[in-house]
């Protein structure tokens, strides 16, 4: 079977992804997961305090866990790509036409604003490097800006940084997989050794100060250095650090966003997330680890640590370097940055690709050029990445509620995923499976998506009090573009090559064996979320 739909049957090119990497490519493309915790660090310890590093503990233990339901539904498809929410979406078809595109586009608009947000941090770091004092003419030049909704916007000097590095990024990725891969092959071992040196030289030179992992207890109040208590307050502030988590330590998923380029995807398919996940454990556990025992609690809450402008100056002290050091780590940031935001627009434009191949999404974005890169759902993602930075450049309100609602986005995501582990168990457990997760690992992630929808429901408050219903507006914008493909472009019927990749034949899919139970998962797992919203508020 080849991935793409024939121009006959879909109106769309006959070109197709490349299958030119193994899993270390994926690997080397999904190193770029590990960086994130540069993103939230200081928002994760402004919101938690002291419990910050077992936050970042737990929920990448939850991310590890909830892998291997990702990585046996993507052995069932070894020619899709775009990652889980392609594979979970196949699930679902069976018994709701919207709830499996709202899969694939959840997880778009979780991954794709990491563009626009890593653009924007790094176009702060290097206008801060050619412009140290914040009152210059440049820093405070807009060329317009105003306001939309509950978010700003505005044309100043880091949006025009931005551009210049999106654009950067989509050159690279333009002449496809392999080259991407080799790319960041070398731009990861820059920053991943750096990281780990910082994640371990400071315990090594200063051992543990275990006074800034005590007491155990919730913040009074977000951002500010004052101990709380276990109340429904103090849980919401740790349910919005898990939220905020989330969103960094479950990413390593990336990694299975290739199959169909995976050489030999019956094997590498496993490896790829096995290994990406390793890499994320130690890098995600020990980095805020050691962050939190160098500078304790007051220090991470301070403005330039929680907004992320001093992470760079904060390494820097951890391993007692000066300016030259502390120029170097910035330098490392930006890097660091940016290939977050390549494997960004990697992943997230693989699943438009595939989302569109299989019926979900607007036909134009099945086109794939000559080096197998879907250059049109890269040129999407651009063009609504540019449309983010201008947001995210604006203030921290406007950047908080971008990560907020594509966060939202992340969690539904999550959610449909790890019940579709089970679903298929029922309705595909004939087929082979090159890696099958024990049945406990399948249980634990349907417990998961709900423990998942309850971070969400209370703890997207924390970043924006409009976040979680901003959340199901964005997520809800699918139906109207899934139902223009499906009933307009299509006639109702989907394509024959995504009927013959679930291996259902003829027009439509045949009913699944599961009865109601997917439909009870997804009522319940919306009543957890509106519940949590309700019980679990902010003193």
């Amino acid at each position: 079977m080849t991935i793409a739909t024939t121009a006959a049957e879909a109106g769309v090119e006959s070109r197709q992804l490349h299958r030119s990497i193994s899993w270390t490519g994926a690997f080397w493309v999904a190193s770029g997961v590990p960086p994130l915790v540069l993103f939230t660090i200081g928002g994760i310890g402004g919101v938690t305090g002291t419990l910050a590093f077992a936050v970042w503990a737990l929920s990448m233990t939850m991310g590890f866990l909830q892998s291997f339901t990702y990585a046996e539904i993507a052995g069932l498809f070894p020619n899709k790509s775009g990652g889980a929410s392609i594979y979970g979406a196949a699930a679902w078809v069976r018994y709701a036409k919207p709830v499996a595109p709202l899969s694939v586009w959840c997880n778009w608009i979780a991954w794709s604003p990491v563009l626009s947000l890593g653009c924007s941090i790094s176009a702060a770091y290097i206008l801060n490097a050619i412009s140290p004092d914040p009152n210059s003419a440049l820093r405070a030049w807009t060329m317009l800006s105003g306001s939309l909704g509950p978010v700003s916007f505005s044309l100043n000097g880091a949006f025009f940084i931005g551009v210049v590095l999106m654009l950067v990024t989509f050159a690279i990725q333009h002449r496809g997989i392999l080259g991407t891969a080799r790319v960041q092959k070398y731009i990861g071992l820059v920053v991943i050794i750096p990281l780990a040196v910082v994640g371990v030289a400071p315990l090594l030179r200063h051992g543990v100060n275990w006074e800034n992992f005590a007491p155990l207890v919730p913040l009074a109040e977000a951002y500010k250095p004052e101990h709380g208590a276990w109340s429904f307050s103090g849980m919401t502030l740790v349910f919005g650090g898990m939220f905020i988590a989330a969103w960094s330590t479950y990413g390593f998923e990336t990694a299975i966003c290739y199959t169909s380029e995976f050489k030999e995807p019956k094997t590498d398919t496993f490896k790829a997330i096995f290994f990406s996940g390793l890499l994320c454990i130690a890098f995600f556990v020990i980095v805020p680890f050691t962050f939190q025992s160098e500078l304790g609690l007051a220090g991470m809450l301070e403005t330039p640590i929680v907004d992320g402008s001093g992470v760079a100056a904060a390494l820097a002290h951890m391993v007692g370097g000066g300016p030259i050091i502390e120029n170097a780590l910035v330098m490392l940031m930006i890097l660091a940055l940016l290939l977050c935001i390549m494997t960004a627009m990697a992943g997230s434009s693989r699943t438009l690709y595939q989302g569109s191949v299989d019926g979900w999404l607007p036909r134009y974005l099945s086109h794939v050029n000559e080096h197998g890169a879907p250059t049109k759902a890269m040129w999407t993602d651009l063009v609504v990445n540019l449309l983010l930075l201008a947001v995210a450049c604006a203030d921290s309100t406007s950047y908080f509620f971008i990560l907020a609602v594509s966060n939202c986005g992340y969690i539904i995501f999550n959610f449909l995923n790890l019940n579709s582990g089970w679903i298929h168990r029922i309705d595909n457990g004939h087929i082979p499976r090159p890696y099958k997760a024990p049945t406990a690992i399948i249980a634990i992630g349907a417990i998961f998506a709900f423990v998942n929808a309850m971070f969400m429901g209370a703890g997207a408050k924390v970043l924006h009090p409009m976040a979680l219903w901003a959340g199901f507006i964005a997520a809800a914008m699918i139906i109207p573009v899934f139902f223009f493909r499906h009933y307009v472009q299509d006639k109702g019927k989907f394509p024959a090559r995504m009927l013959e990749d679930i291996q259902v034949g003829g027009e439509r899919p045949i009913p699944g064996k599961a009865g109601l139970l997917p439909y009870l998962a997804l009522v319940g797992g919306l009543a957890v979320a509106l519940i949590s919203n309700a019980v679990f508020t902010l003193g």
